[in-house]
């Protein structure tokens, strides 16, 4: 079985859950990554780089743990973790009722 470029450690992995709480693994073409959910000050500070590629780049580098650098310097697998990296934002799901 080939070897997965970037894969963390089991020693790793629980130092950062330890650290961060969960946080996502993403994988493409025999690369991973793993990146921590970022905070509100984060966010907010992302959001005020107006150039979107700029913007996507910086917030990967806040809330990057480590794997390979494929994701941070390859187009292929930066455009990939971007599409992926709205949805670290958006973690949770409300129940929503008229009262």
């Amino acid at each position: 079985m080939p070897k997965i470029i970037g894969e963390a450690t089991p020693e790793q992995l629980a130092e950062w859950k330890k650290k961060h709480g969960i946080g996502k693994r993403f994988e493409s073409d025999g690369h991973v990554c793993y990146l921590r959910y970022p905070t509100r000050t984060e966010v907010s500070f992302v959001n005020t780089i107006t150039d979107g590629i700029k913007s996507n780049a910086k917030l990967l580098d806040t809330i990057w743990l480590g794997g390979s650098e494929e994701f941070k310097t390859n187009d292929r697998f930066f455009f990939a973790i971007a599409a992926e990296l709205k949805k670290m934002i958006t973690t949770k799901e409300v129940q929503v009722e008229d009262f």
